[in-house]
């Protein structure tokens, strides 16, 4: 592994290992909090190891769990979010830390006891600015199950290697990331504007300023899906309504795997208004209920059948909920000038 720059104040079996300050956003984790700030400090890293909690204003004990986990750790600090949203939290947490590392991890994750080791050595070997890996979704529950499969198929999600994983390389985003201090130092970290899609965002403007995005396929982070379609269909509302944000703060980053959905649900919908007068206009809104039966068929190979039933529902939430967040993401929401 290449070399960074050593504290000559380093004990001698961590010289080589910078020291990392992981940053967690923090709402309403009080059930998860300790497992994973416990999670990070037990990480197999050879160098020093700072946390800081931004903790929003929670409806349960999470603000007191924090608290009672820096008590007892000096490793563990707590900054205030009042706001709650997580690009202000992961700013007030990136401001209170002290390291040239920062590690982005969430008040549930779940990490591979190396993540970290692997994290900072992929990005002494490559030089990228921000390395991250694979968003592993695995479920407990049918429906979970169900998410889980589609969030790993390019079905559900597309191509984007964080989803579905690939080879190790350049990546346009990453999940969650380890970066490098000076790179949010020259972007200005994440943009608050965006509650959603931040990482997308600043990723972008890591790239625009000449920096690389490494993805890391060996960096596989546990994710736990949304439990039922109400919070599914929101969740991916909500995705695609920042994502039309993104696109228009910066022209030139919609493709055609973004466009797909809310093409998609205008040409559903207009099949279905045009029905009554052009019966064969119903072709469109069967030929994808078709191909939804035959791609969840496909994808949902190995699967129990009580998920397999889910998996055509599941498939529809995501591609109609975020296609029509989308096509009604308001204009009012665009990043303020200036």
């Amino acid at each position: 592994m290449k070399q960074f720059p050593d504290s000559p104040h380093a004990p001698a079996e961590t010289r080589g290992w910078p020291p990392i300050s992981v940053v967690m956003p923090v709402l309403n984790e009080e059930r998860h909090l300790r497992e994973a700030v416990a999670q990070v400090l037990a990480q197999s890293y050879p160098g020093e190891i700072e946390v800081v909690l931004a903790v929003g204003p929670s409806q349960d004990r999470t603000q007191e769990v924090a608290d009672a986990i820096a008590a007892a750790d000096p490793r563990v600090t707590v900054v205030p979010n009042p706001t709650g949203r997580t690009p202000n939290a992961l700013n007030a947490a990136i401001g209170a830390s002290r390291n040239g590392i920062i590690a982005r991890v969430d008040g549930h994750a779940m990490l591979p006891s190396d993540y970290l080791r692997v994290a900072v050595e992929t990005l002494a070997e490559t030089g990228a600015d921000n390395v991250g890996g694979v968003m592993a979704a695995e479920g407990v529950s049918p429906f979970e199950q169900a998410v889980a499969r589609a969030m790993t198929s390019k079905i559900g999600v597309g191509a984007a290697a964080f989803h579905v994983g690939g080879t190790a390389g350049p990546a346009d985003t990453v999940y969650l990331g380890v970066f490098r201090r000076s790179a949010l130092d020259r972007v200005g970290g994440y943009d608050e504007h965006f509650q959603r899609a931040q990482d997308w965002e600043m990723n972008h403007r890591i790239r625009e300023s000449g920096g690389l995005v490494w993805f890391q396929p060996r960096m596989r982070v546990s994710y736990r899906p949304r439990p039922n379609v109400k919070a599914l269909a929101k969740q991916y509302f909500h995705y695609g309504r920042w994502r039309r944000v993104v696109a228009r703060t910066h022209e030139g980053t919609i493709n055609l795997r973004y466009l797909a959905p809310p093409a998609a649900v205008l040409a559903m919908l207009l099949g279905l208004v045009v029905s009554p007068f052009l019966p064969l206009a119903l072709i469109v809104p069967g030929g994808y209920a078709v191909a939804i039966v035959a791609g969840s068929a496909l994808t949902g190979s190995g699967l129990p059948f009580a998920v397999k039933l889910r998996l055509p529902v599941v498939y529809a939430a995501m591609h109609w909920s975020w296609g029509w967040g989308f096509l009604t993401s308001p204009k009012k929401l665009a990043r303020p000038p200036g």
